[in-house]
């Protein structure tokens, strides 16, 4: 075999392979994100308890582990991490809605007396999403909402 013809078929190899590996590396794993955000607190009225809701539409090629949720006033100055997010017993409810996407719902029923205890003002909901894969998404201000009595 010829230089000139080894050298072509090592150059066209190496056209090929870098072409694959920039494919390979454009379609790989993504990590999850976080959609349509939104808080919304109800208070009690009459016989009826109160709600504090949180909704998102989590994505990741991987599909959708879980979302976890920590609602807090502004006023307190936190700065939840990641790991006290993931400690947190406040799981939101995830249905899938595609492969990639699920619809996930924080619900948390608050009844007159709890809701007298609460502080009044700004409130942030910070959310950790964890894929399938184990990606996770940290989220220190989702979204906020007004909680008033």
């Amino acid at each position: 075999m010829s230089k000139r013809v080894l050298i072509g078929s090592f150059v066209g190899a190496l056209v090929i392979g870098g072409a694959a590996a920039g494919f390979a590396m454009a379609s790989g794993p993504t990590k999850p994100s976080l959609e349509n955000n939104s808080a919304r607190y109800t208070a009690p009225s009459g016989d009826g308890a109160g709600s504090f809701s949180f909704t998102t539409d989590v994505s990741d090629d991987s599909g959708v582990k879980s979302l976890h949720v920590l609602p807090w006033p502004t006023e307190w100055k936190l700065d939840p991490t990641e790991r006290e997010t993931r400690d947190t017993e406040e799981a939101a409810t995830c249905r899938k809605t595609s492969d990639e996407t699920s619809r996930c719902t924080y619900t948390l029923k608050v009844s007159e007396a709890e809701a007298a205890a609460l502080e009044t003002g700004t409130w942030k909901v910070t959310a950790l999403a964890t894929a399938e894969d184990g990606d996770t998404l940290f989220v220190p201000s989702a979204a906020t909402f007004e909680l008033e009595h």
